[in-house]
């Protein structure tokens, strides 16, 4: 039995976990959809790409990561269930969207939480010499936040699913007890974020482009990551928190209350006594890292 994994080629996370399937399951995986016997939709948005008799012949196996308000529109419920009719079993990343899904479908939902790769992020002990790396004073108190906030249409209006007005609202917060506060931002459209700070007079440090590895560097020099949104699908970062032994709080989104303890869980009502629980995170993370975070992928698409 081969399972084939959809394309997807959008420099988006889901390559990166279809590309780390491949090289760590070749022996029951393949690139070529014609000598598959299951089909794993992990890009259900591109599904209308995939031959339509490949969908009927095969076991076909879909990943959903979030639903929006737009997601429940007549346009968008026409082509869920256009694709539903093909789709044997569904996998989710989060307990919520099992929720949503469950009110749509009636085919068998897992949810899986993605694995994590520990040869891409780990703990490293030294941060003085990183903090060098980056021009960063030891005495600095770091907070991170390394995805998209403003919309892909208009860069001036903040992306309000990601919470970027609530993580706003936080680090102004802490601005008045923490004397050296410097934000670390990441990634492309970052212009609501870098906005509000300039307003605001708080420092910060923006790298657009970086690579794994130095985004893994960047998660070791933090003091703090804030998870603030208000839908998520995983988020992926607190598991990559988790493993490096990275300090975070997040909002109740995802899989966060899987990962992290109730401490480290807030909203904005009582974020001020938000802690982080570096070692609860560390030993949850540890339960997906590669190989051991691929196994109930595996029983679930070679499930008959």
């Amino acid at each position: 039995m081969k399972v084939y994994l959809s394309k997807i080629n959008e420099s988006w996370i889901i390559d990166r976990m279809r590309k780390e399937w491949y090289e760590h399951n070749s022996e029951v995986s393949t690139e070529k959809i014609n000598e598959s016997d299951i089909i794993w939709i992990i890009s259900p948005w591109l599904w209308k790409k995939i031959p339509k008799r490949y969908l009927k012949k095969n076991k076909v196996v879909c990943s959903v990561y979030h639903f929006e308000e737009k997601d429940f529109e007549r346009d968008s419920l026409k082509d869920f269930y256009k694709r539903d009719s093909y789709v044997d079993e569904y996998h989710v990343i989060s307990p919520y969207i099992e929720k949503d899904l469950r009110n749509l479908t009636t085919k068998p939902i897992t949810y899986i939480p993605f694995w994590v790769n520990e040869s891409i992020w780990f703990n490293i002990p030294n941060k003085s010499n990183l903090r060098k790396k980056y021009n960063i004073d030891e005495e600095s108190y770091l907070i991170g936040s390394f995805q998209r906030d403003t919309e892909g249409s208009d860069l001036k209006s903040p992306k309000l699913i990601k919470g970027p007005d609530r993580f706003i609202e936080i680090v102004k917060s802490k601005k008045d007890d923490i004397k050296n506060l410097k934000v670390v931002l990441t990634g492309k459209r970052r212009q609501y974020v870098i906005s509000e700070l300039e307003k605001l007079n708080i420092d910060y440090v923006y790298l657009e482009m970086v690579t794994f590895e130095e985004l893994n560097e960047l998660y070791n020099i933090l003091d703090l990551y804030i998870v603030s949104s208000r839908i998520e699908g995983g988020p992926q970062a607190v598991v990559e928190c988790g493993i490096t032994k990275t300090p975070i709080i997040s909002t109740d989104v995802g899989f966060a209350t899987d990962i992290l303890s109730s401490e480290s869980i807030f909203d904005m009502s009582n974020y001020k006594d938000a802690a982080p629980n570096i070692n609860y995170a560390y030993e949850k993370s540890l339960e997906l890292s590669i190989p051991k975070g691929f196994q109930k992928f595996t029983n679930l698409i070679f499930s008959k």
